[in-house]
């Protein structure tokens, strides 16, 4: 496995991954999806270690695969519902972590409705001068660095299934689409795609989509672009990902009905037409049909890539466990 390039202790954003740790992520990774492929799909890296996937949100793609990862490379799991935890009696969230820490947890899997939350507790184990890795599987409006590794995995191994890397990304155009204001995900590619070189076009309304975020593209190899329209984000795209609408973070009337949005900009079949002829359509999940995307466009594996990116994440997320599991010592 390619472990030279790599000396993280926690995988906490993507903000300041240099070229070579996306590149090792990758190849990692591109090791673990042909182990995936055999009639046994397990290895012994990290047995004997302990994954703890601490999830104070819900989920399900996002926890399945890193269980099921962890799995794969032969670790003990443990598994937090905070529905069901001490939680409900008031126990601290920090204190939640020590308890899972007192158990012999190497690697704590976080995920938070409130941004910071993975960074407190990478601080906490920090401080206490424990040897246990925090990775980051989500929190709030920050980031979501798995999401996003998975993502450019599935976009570099279309492009060269044999030597997934970052530079393949360069002269590509990318256009992301969506709810980009409350988007974990949107954050992370916006480092990844822009580290590589492409260009990357974020479009949604003015109310989803602030000015701020063509700060973000600054002083990268990449360019940044950002459209109140679609069309031009979705101009000669090689590449096109839709974001969920996530009501459930909106905190004010941001849209005037699902309808008009998905008309203005819901990804279809006739809008893919301004695109490559051999565009491909990605959604990080879950998918709002007939909102985002029109369903038959979801399920046409011509274009679609979705199913593809959720077997994508089981291999990224195996790199990431296996990467800063054995780099603990």
């Amino acid at each position: 496995m390619p472990t030279n390039d790599w000396t993280r202790h926690h995988v906490l954003s993507l903000a300041d991954f240099t070229s070579a740790e996306y590149d090792t992520v990758l190849q990692t990774a591109a090791s673990f999806q042909e182990v995936l492929s055999r009639r046994t799909k397990k290895v012994p890296t990290l047995q004997g270690q302990v994954v703890a996937n601490l999830f104070f949100e819900p989920s399900t793609r996002t926890r399945s695969s890193f269980e099921l990862a962890a799995k794969r490379l032969s670790a003990d799991t443990l598994n937090f519902a905070s529905a069901s935890s001490s939680m409900t009696k008031g126990e601290t969230i920090l204190d939640t972590a020590k308890t899972y820490l007192a158990m012999g947890t190497d690697i704590m899997v976080i995920r938070h409705k409130e941004a910071g939350v993975p960074n407190a507790i990478a601080q906490e184990m920090d401080r206490l001068g424990v040897r246990v890795s925090v990775l980051n599987a989500g929190d709030g409006q920050h980031e979501h660095p798995s999401q996003g590794l998975l993502d450019l995995f599935t976009i570099c191994t279309l492009l060269d299934p044999d030597n997934p890397r970052l530079e393949l990304l360069k002269g590509k155009k990318i256009a992301i689409v969506g709810d980009i204001l409350h988007s974990r995900v949107a954050r992370s590619n916006i480092w990844s795609i822009t580290a590589s070189g492409a260009e990357l076009h974020l479009a949604a309304p003015p109310t989803l989509l602030p000015k701020l975020f063509a700060d973000f593209g600054k002083d990268r190899p990449g360019r940044l672009f950002i459209h109140w329209q679609l069309e031009p984000a979705l101009k000669d795209a090689d590449f096109v990902m839709t974001l969920r609408l996530q009501k459930e973070r909106m905190t004010a009337h941001l849209l005037p009905s699902l309808r008009e949005y998905h008309q203005m900009f819901g990804i279809t079949r006739s809008k893919l037409q301004l695109c490559k002829p051999n565009v491909k359509v990605l959604h990080p999940g879950p998918v709002n049909r007939g909102v985002e995307i029109s369903s038959d466009l979801m399920d046409d594996p011509e274009f679609s890539l979705i199913q593809t990116q959720v077997t994508s994440g089981v291999a990224v997320r195996m790199a990431l466990l296996y990467l800063i599991g054995t780099t603990r010592a």
